[in-house]
């Protein structure tokens, strides 16, 4: 069989990444971040949108380059689809549409969320076995979602609960924002929790049926209670903002590895993968690693460079579908509302 090249192009939110795969394995993975939203305190859709329109061809370009590949050999452009900001998917796919038909090859739509679950199935050398057994249980984290996935196959996912209203990683990001830590406040807090105690402040953990989550009201109740504590110390986030990140991120991890546990209990699978920006968190990661330990599960943690928005992801989900012939027509909008299928 010849060699089967995948580019992968990733657009969704503020990050613009190129990959190309040979047959499943990974030969390059460039992502251009943009900087300029710090100053905000979070994404500015028109400033997204303008950078990765600067972004794309050059980072194109470099994928093709470090892949040492022409672009003449390539099978397939995939491309996020979506869900995502529009004004960022649109500069994405309206280059991917483009590039594939300048080359006449086929097009592969993928989904964004897919796509991060797909991010176990990325392999850097033909003897990787990091992969999970099929079917296996997926928490999916990130700024936008919180979601359990039974992955059945790579076609083939299965929502079992979801976020009813905030994502975790909102959550954290406008909690930072409350705290005045400044943007992206995942990583902020994360490095603050490190050196604080996770039982030094109890926030409100909500009682949402079956698997599905809810954050606004962890988001209310550290709100409030940040209030009136300053009203007695004025300077209390300065002086404890270890112990408030540290209860915070205990406070979260405890409410997605609750629910976690009792998709394991219901589904008796205990193969469990975590993706998603959040999973870089280390609090989440070593809370994988207790259950492990304690309940008996094989875990996936994916590498850090595949936690957040990457193309990698996406080239591994189009080369599946690119062996299944699942193509997409030209004619294809992108989509900018939160949908797995």
């Amino acid at each position: 069989m010849d060699n089967v090249y995948i580019l992968g192009i990733e657009s969704s939110c503020d990050d613009t990444s190129a990959a190309v795969l040979r047959n499943g394995i990974l030969l390059s993975n460039v992502t251009a971040s943009q900087s300029v939203h710090e100053a905000y305190g979070g994404v500015v859709p028109e400033l997204a949108s303008r950078a990765h329109q600067e972004n794309i061809v050059p980072v194109v370009d470099q994928a093709i380059k470090q892949a040492g590949i022409t672009k003449e050999q390539l099978s397939a452009v995939a491309f996020t689809r979506g869900p995502g900001l529009m004004g960022s998917l649109l500069v994405g796919v309206s280059f991917a549409k483009g590039f594939a038909r300048s080359l006449g090859i086929p097009l592969i739509d993928v989904n964004h969320l897919q796509g991060h679950v797909m991010a176990h199935f990325i392999k850097e050398s033909e003897d990787d076995q990091t992969t999970p057994p099929l079917p296996f249980l997926c928490l999916l984290v990130s700024g936008g979602n919180s979601q359990i996935v039974k992955v059945n196959a790579y076609n083939d996912m299965q929502v079992l609960g979801q976020t009813i209203d905030d994502a975790a990683g909102e959550a954290i990001d406008k909690c930072s924002k409350v705290m005045g830590l400044g943007y992206p406040g995942g990583p902020i807090v994360d490095k603050l929790a490190r050196q604080g105690n996770p039982h030094a402040y109890q926030f409100a953990e909500p009682h949402i049926p079956e698997l599905n989550y809810s954050f606004s009201g962890l988001k209310t109740s550290f709100l409030y209670n940040l209030r009136d504590w300053m009203k007695d110390d004025p300077g209390f986030i300065e002086h404890h903002k270890e112990d408030i990140a540290a209860s915070l991120e205990f406070t979260i991890v405890n409410i997605l590895m609750k629910k976690l546990r009792l998709a394991v209990k219901q589904t008796n699978i205990k193969h469990v993968a975590v993706a998603g920006g959040v999973s870089a968190n280390n609090g989440l990661r070593n809370a994988f690693k207790e259950h492990a330990e304690k309940y008996g599960w094989t875990i996936y943690i994916p590498k850090f460079s595949y936690t957040t928005d990457n193309a990698a992801m996406i080239g591994i989900s189009g080369y599946y579908k690119y062996l299944n012939k699942e193509f997409c027509s030209i004619d294809k909008p992108a989509f900018s509302k939160v949908t797995f299928q």
